[in-house]
């Protein structure tokens, strides 16, 4: 696949606009510290974005521009706001001011779902209706402590996740019905229970108070399953232009075996699969995977198979026993994979490793370890994912040199 001949906003057009600084767009960009970049015009961003890549990874080979968006706003399917309580005792929600907990009250934001916004807004005005107190993390009480919607965008399915430090929700039904009578759209409501003091969002134990407990999108001709807890990208518009460059670089011809190494919810290794002979989807989190096997059967998938183990535990495994296999695909966390995981693709020797990485920097470590252990960096294309942040997507393609 050429991705040059894409139509979407790249470099080469995105330079050609004025670089103008766009400070009243959002009043609170600067105490909120999500939209690390936004005082920048989209295609300075573009640029600022390629510049960094290209610094971190041009010693690797070539950089190919940067994929942008046509339309860089509201592109976020996963809007989440903390609720707490204000020095004069009023609700409010919004998120973390960056490296604190104070919240920084939001009603919109330019980079979310507008209708996700809408409803987390709708809900703090319902909850005096309801007696729901807010969550008071300086004497820990309060029921609401944070609320989480997922929005499909090719299916328009909305999930609304309520996570409460208690089970008890005496108002259920009576909010449950409020809610859906202003927003009947919502196919599904969910109850988390957080009862621990921490950062994480959700806690372990969850309720459906409405609908299946789950919602599905589509990406890439696949229909998957996304439960409170799965990880699902946030923009589907560049999900999309990343997972097609992820499986041109593949090069697959129909007979392959592809490991999905950290496979989630199994949406890499499922675009894979229509391409390959067999694909192995490892991923540590139980609940991924059964979403991930529930997804393979709703698309009547019978060439992948998902196993609930270390990656790189399961590889070495293979290796032992003799097995191969031809591409691993590898999407890990923001901290980027570990030696011991990069020990792994080595000890099983495929011909070729798709990297997709959404931090340029850990992926430039790990590139250099692999480099050192006879592997070659033949592509490198970063995609923008994240507009108006200072995060980019990359993927490279990485292949065994010969002997």
């Amino acid at each position: 696949m050429n991705r040059q001949s894409n139509k979407r906003t790249h470099p080469s057009a995105a330079f050609r606009k004025t670089v103008r600084r766009d400070d009243g767009k959002c009043p609170v960009y600067r105490r909120c510290g999500g939209c690390q970049i936004q005082n920048m015009s989209y295609g300075r961003q573009l640029e600022f974005k390629q510049n960094a890549v290209e610094k971190l990874l041009g010693r690797f080979g070539h950089v190919q521009p940067i994929i942008g968006m046509e339309h860089p706003y509201h592109y976020r399917n996963k809007v989440q706001a903390a609720f707490s309580i204000d020095r004069n005792n009023r609700i409010i929600s919004g998120v973390y001011q960056s490296s604190t907990h104070r919240i920084v009250p939001i009603d919109s934001c330019l980079i979310e779902d507008e209708k996700a916004d809408e409803i987390i807004v709708s809900i703090r005005k319902m909850m005096r209706s309801f007696k729901m107190t807010a969550y008071d993390e300086r004497n820990e009480r309060g029921f609401l402590r944070h609320v989480l919607v997922k929005r499909g965008f090719a299916t328009n399915q909305i999930m609304v996740v309520l996570v409460a430090t208690s089970p008890i929700f005496a108002a259920k039904k009576h909010f449950v019905k409020a809610l859906l009578e202003k927003y009947p759209e919502i196919t599904t409501i969910v109850l988390n229970i957080n009862q621990k003091h921490t950062s994480m969002v959700l806690g372990d134990r969850e309720m459906v108070l409405y609908g299946p407990g789950y919602i599905e999108d589509v990406l890439c001709g696949c229909i998957f399953r996304i439960s409170a807890k799965s990880f699902y990208q946030i923009n589907p518009v560049q999900t999309k232009i990343l997972y097609e460059t992820a499986v041109s670089y593949a090069q697959l011809t129909g007979t392959e075996t592809v490991i999905d190494a950290y496979c989630g919810i199994g949406t890499i290794g499922m675009v894979a699969s229509k391409a390959a002979g067999q694909v192995i989807g490892v991923e540590v989190n139980r609940d991924a995977v059964r979403d991930a096997i529930a997804n393979a059967k709703r698309n009547e998938i019978k060439n992948i198979y998902f196993h609930n183990a270390d990656a790189g535990e399961f590889m070495v495994q293979m290796a032992h026993e003799g097995a191969h296999a031809d591409v691993v695909l590898m999407d890990p966390p923001r901290a980027g994979s570990d030696e011991a995981f990069l020990s792994s693709v080595v000890t099983l020797a495929p011909r070729r490793v798709v990297y997709i990485s959404c931090n340029p920097q850990t992926l430039a470590r790990d590139l250099e370890f692999l480099v050192k252990h006879g592997y070659k960096v033949r592509r490198m294309q970063p995609v923008d994912m994240f507009p108006h942040t200072s995060h980019t997507e990359c993927v490279v393609e990485i292949e065994k040199e010969s002997v």
